[in-house]
């Protein structure tokens, strides 16, 4: 078997080669016909060099680098389209239709490990909380506490004031983008800002719903929150999932400069980032006009499982290519 070291070095140029390809142009339409015949001869050849990598078990990071550039490859070669008007339009369609849930497949695992970050500090808050009033002011302050305690104490019977719903929906995007973006973009800190701002988010989450199901308010609460979570809290668990994933090119270079490895990443992360807000801007909507309506509860949780399972769904089968494995 031929040592990983002896075959990084006979085959980086062709790999160095086709990612400066695919840098120059997001599809076809903006390369000529020698660079197109070239991407396609190279990303057959990297396609063979990844069946190799895994057939020799060199190490997971290789595997890792010629995956996603595999991935990137056939992107190209196999999204082109006619040109017609209306380019970003059709931009943004195909990141819904397909860019976003193939990319958010194909790094599940940094999802997995932003959930996990997220999540588990949010079961230790609203578990800690609900035992003890000592540890959610150790969490938070008292005000703070007191000030989420009231906002449920009545419930959404009557819904909100008239004309109110535009104005908090506006907040709901600005706060909400906010969090996401800091989830991601401090993950520029080799992934260490992420990893903190989604334990301390997950952990302030936690504790103030936690609190408030001690003040005897939760159902208020949770039947508030149900209808714009599924969108909210996933997308804030994909933009710190798009800062691991910047954090870990920045770690793992796989013999690039930390730039280049960054730059190799950079489309997938913004698939990432760019989709998040779209959810986010659908959760506001939802957070703004839906979640304190005067709708019955049983009614918005029962929307809740719909949107949950409309996300599922849209993640794991949205953009699939029936005649050809993602990602190889």
């Amino acid at each position: 078997m031929v040592p990983q070291d002896a075959f990084v070095a006979a085959r980086s140029s062709d790999w160095s080669e086709l990612d400066a390809l695919l840098l120059r142009g997001d599809d076809l339409q903006k390369l000529g016909g020698r660079d197109i015949s070239r991407i396609a001869a190279l990303y057959r050849a990297v396609c063979k060099d990844l069946m190799r990598c895994r057939g020799a078990r060199y190490s997971a990071d290789l595997s890792a680098y010629l995956d996603g550039l595999a991935g990137r490859a056939h992107n190209v070669l196999y999204s082109a389209r006619a040109a017609r008007g209306g380019g970003r339009g059709l931009g943004l369609v195909r990141l819904v239709a397909r860019d976003f849930p193939r990319t958010f497949r194909r790094r599940a695992r940094f999802f997995a490990l932003s959930a996990a970050l997220f999540v588990i500090p949010w079961i230790v808050g609203q578990a800690g909380a609900m035992a003890s009033n000592d540890f959610a002011l150790k969490v938070m302050p008292a005000s703070a506490l007191e000030q989420m305690a009231e906002a449920y104490a009545q419930g959404f019977a009557d819904g909100r004031a008239t004309g109110a719903d535009a104005g908090m929906a506006g907040f709901y995007v600005y706060n909400n983008v906010g969090i996401a973006f800091r989830c991601f973009a401090t993950g520029v800190l080799f992934g260490a800002g992420s990893v903190f701002f989604l334990v301390y988010n997950g952990l302030v989450i936690g504790t103030s719903l936690g609190h408030v199901i001690r003040s005897g308010s939760g159902g208020n609460m949770l039947a508030f929150i149900c209808g714009h979570a599924p969108f909210e809290l996933t997308a804030i668990v994909i933009s710190g999932a798009a800062g691991l994933q910047m954090g870990y090119a920045l770690v793992a270079t796989g013999g690039r400069t930390r730039l280049g490895s960054l730059r190799s990443q950079a489309r997938e992360i913004a698939h990432l980032v760019l989709g998040a807000a779209l959810m986010l801007l659908i959760a506001a909507v939802v957070e703004g006009f839906w979640s304190p309506s005067a709708v019955a509860a049983p009614v918005k949780w029962a929307a809740s499982g719909l949107f949950t399972l409309l996300v599922a769904l849209y993640f794991a089968l949205a953009g699939r290519d029936p005649a050809r494995a993602e990602g190889a």
